[in-house]
């Protein structure tokens, strides 16, 4: 059609031009075979960009390859968080900054990796290398086989099988606007070793009897270098019976906003031995051992989110900051959140409050309490929401 139209108003032209100036009617035939060749060119290179363009689009969809950007933009307020308390702190900041990049070479080969940056223009950090405060870093990287639902291999770095929250939810759907204090939280820490929260190495894990139970065994680096001086590896398994639907995914999600009924029971642990860590010189063995529940469920038009876990960990491997744990200690960390869907819409989103309540006890020292309240405001599920939480 767009060739007729085309070619229609040539010979408009040149009928007026042969009857304007008959003498030039051999010029006007030449300059019409120009833009006959000129449009035939130009229908070779669309046709050549459309083979191009189906070509990318069908090996994308052969190989499943998928990309994204997630951000996560923060305004914080820390009362007496700067010059050693002595002044409050106000802070802006990407609290996550994450390009993903996946998918398969064949059906049962692939691959994953996250490109990001954690806490970017948090005040007083500045660890590039890692992607922290500023720069870049492979935070997720791994290559996988699947041999079946029940058995799958990945190898590479990523979440060592263990807890929960910080090992299977996935950060872009939490509950709350962040991590537990003990668990990756941004004004915390990690009480276990990691790179930014993961670890290299290799995981075993599947899917069995139609995904009733998932079970994680891991074995890593952990700990490296001095502190670790018979270079032992680390040991992470985890375990979860789902007793309503399913969550097999690598990432669950930390509330499904009504959208499936979730009743998960799971238990985790965590060893290395022989450690001679900062300050002891005798070498111990880093063991820790978690219980937790996960409840997801709709009520009516809304929803209800429950978590609850503990955690026992024998000769820490990390400080944590703002409160009494340090390297070597022995300590217990529980928790529980929860959060409800309200109905209907306000606005153009949807309204869910949550809570958490977190203590840290450290054996023979006075506990540490972080409780906070916040609110979620859903405008397009987990892909486009705001929060305000008070800790």
């Amino acid at each position: 059609m767009g060739r007729r139209i085309v070619m229609g108003l040539i010979a408009l032209t040149a009928v007026i031009l042969v009857w304007a100036a008959p003498v030039n009617a051999l010029d006007t035939e030449e300059k019409i075979g120009v833009l006959e060749k000129k449009v035939s060119d130009l229908e070779g290179k669309l046709t050549e960009r459309t083979s191009s363009l189906e070509q990318i689009t069908k090996f994308m969809e052969e190989h499943k390859l998928k990309a994204g950007l997630w951000l996560q933009s923060w305004y914080q307020f820390v009362e007496d968080g700067k010059n050693n308390g002595n002044e409050n702190l106000h802070d802006f900041m990407f609290r996550r900054f994450y390009f993903y990049l996946k998918g398969e070479v064949t059906p049962q080969l692939g691959f994953f990796a996250h490109i990001a940056g954690d806490r970017i223009g948090q005040d007083n950090l500045d660890s590039p290398g890692q992607g922290l405060g500023s720069g870049i870093a492979v935070r997720d990287g791994w290559i996988y086989y699947n041999f079946n639902e029940s058995f799958k291999v990945q190898m590479g770095r990523m979440y060592p099988p263990f807890t929960r929250n910080y090992g299977t939810t996935s950060t872009k759907t939490l509950l709350t606007v962040d991590l537990p204090f003990t668990q990756g939280g941004v004004r915390g820490g990690i009480f276990y070793a990691s790179k930014v929260g993961r670890d290299d190495g290799v995981v075993l894990w599947g899917n069995p009897f139609a995904g009733l139970l998932q079970y994680r065994l891991g074995v890593s680096e952990g700990v490296e270098g001095a502190e670790n001086p018979d270079d032992s590896l680390r040991f992470t398994g985890r375990v979860s019976l789902n007793l309503l639907e399913p969550e097999t995914s690598w990432f669950n999600q930390g509330t499904y906003l009504g959208k499936k009924k979730i009743l998960a029971i799971g238990g985790g642990f965590d060893r290395q031995d022989d450690l001679r860590l900062t300050g002891r010189p005798d070498q111990r063995d880093n063991t820790a051992w978690t219980a937790d529940i996960f409840f997801d469920h709709p009520v009516g038009e809304g929803a209800l989110t429950v978590e609850a876990a503990y955690i026992d960990v024998k000769n820490v491997t990390q400080t944590l900051s703002f409160s009494r744990l340090v390297s070597g200690d022995d300590a217990q960390i529980y928790y529980i959140q929860g959060g409800y869907l309200i109905p209907g819409k306000i606005g153009p989103g949807r309204i869910q409050p949550y809570f958490r309540y977190e203590r840290l006890s450290v054996d023979e020292k006075p506990d540490t309490v972080f409780p906070s309240v916040g609110v979620n405001y859903y405008l397009k599920g987990h892909d486009a929401k705001l929060t305000l939480d008070f800790s």
